[in-house]
């Protein structure tokens, strides 16, 4: 791969963000002229710059880790300086000890970088006096205020149409991959094409964790976010969406895997084989229901599945007994998920 390529993202900032961040550099700056006398208020642009994020917990967070190092790195570059004086060994001396403090106390990676960093930049920008720190410190408080007052005030982002796209998309690639099943016991499918029926199976589980990382981001947009009351009932409602899937799609995975491994050419022929088909194809049809409730932003109502009764085996095959009886006990499991009844 081409190493410049690594510059470049996968996708692009939301131009709503970059507009805030701008937003927030110039507010900051402006702030600290008129409440500090002194040079360009660096640590409040540079504060603004990082403190905002994508969502307002995000910025809080980030806003804590960026202060907490300033005022550390500071208070150390001020302590050593009246010890020691000022000389390049001097400015070293505090960035490795800037290390050290950070990897004692655990700080996070943005903080112990930040307690460097504002040590150096405080020993290299001018005469260093108790005053000249605290004033550094309060450019850092301003610059990560303003700027979680801006990311709270211009339109704060609310992730939700992601999760819910990808918990709709998720139970109707599910219903599918029920629905295959039902289709290759009727058909007859072979060893090879059970193969890639459970290779597309498979793949709902890699699907299932991206929707979860989408319903992760979406709850981390919400908090303290002021808009969280109107839209934390649809985000709850496809968190426990998710969760039902998640068992669904290692049922359908674990069935596909069973005929995968235990089909042969006289499995269509018999009659259970035909009735466990019909069944799987109604799981197929609840499954893709609830797939259009959640897009239609419905309640996940319980409802009595289109499942029948459980079937009943008066003779087991002699030959595929062990891969029908699996099969009905994944029919069983999966209807109590249906109804909720799976504890």
């Amino acid at each position: 791969m081409n190493p410049v390529a690594r510059l470049r993202s996968s996708s692009r900032t939301p131009f709503l963000q970059v507009v805030k961040t701008a937003v927030a550099v110039v507010a900051a700056v402006l702030l600290c002229r008129l409440l500090i006398q002194g040079p360009f208020p660096t640590f409040a642009a540079i504060a603004a710059l990082l403190v905002v994020q994508p969502s307002i917990n995000q910025s809080f967070v980030k806003g804590l880790e960026r202060s907490a190092g300033v005022v550390i790195g500071v208070v150390l570059a001020t302590a050593v300086h009246l010890l020691l004086g000022d000389s390049v060994w001097v400015v070293l001396l505090v960035v490795v000890l800037a290390i050290l403090i950070a990897w004692a106390l655990r700080l996070t990676p943005t903080s112990a970088t930040q307690v460097g960093i504002s040590g150096m930049l405080v020993l290299t920008a001018g005469v260093v006096t108790p005053n000249y720190s605290a004033d550094r410190i309060l450019e850092t408080v301003v610059g990560a205020v303003v700027a979680l007052a801006v990311n709270a005030a211009l339109v704060p982002p609310v992730l939700l149409e992601p999760a819910h796209l990808a918990v709709a998309r998720l139970a109707r690639d599910t219903a599918v991959a029920f629905e295959r099943i039902a289709v290759g016991l009727t058909e007859g499918w072979d060893h090879d094409r059970w193969h890639g029926a459970l290779l597309q199976a498979r793949a709902l589980r890699s699907q299932h964790l991206r929707a979860e990382a989408s319903i992760t981001a979406a709850q981390e947009s919400l908090t303290m976010n002021p808009r969280r009351s109107r839209h934390r009932d649809v985000l709850d409602r496809d968190a426990a969406v998710a969760e039902h899937l998640r068992v669904l799609v290692t049922r359908v995975t674990g069935m596909t895997r069973a005929i995968r491994d235990n089909t042969g050419p006289d499995l269509r022929a018999d009659p259970v084989v035909g009735r466990i088909a019909t069944e799987v194809a109604r799981i197929g049809a609840d499954v893709r229901a609830l797939s259009q409730r959640v897009e239609a932003s419905e309640l996940p109502v319980v409802e009595e599945p289109a499942l029948t009764a459980p079937l009943e085996v008066l003779r087991p095959n002699s030959q595929h007994w062990i891969l029908i009886g699996a099969l009905l006990e994944d029919i069983r499991r999966v209807r109590e998920e249906l109804l909720g009844e799976d504890d």
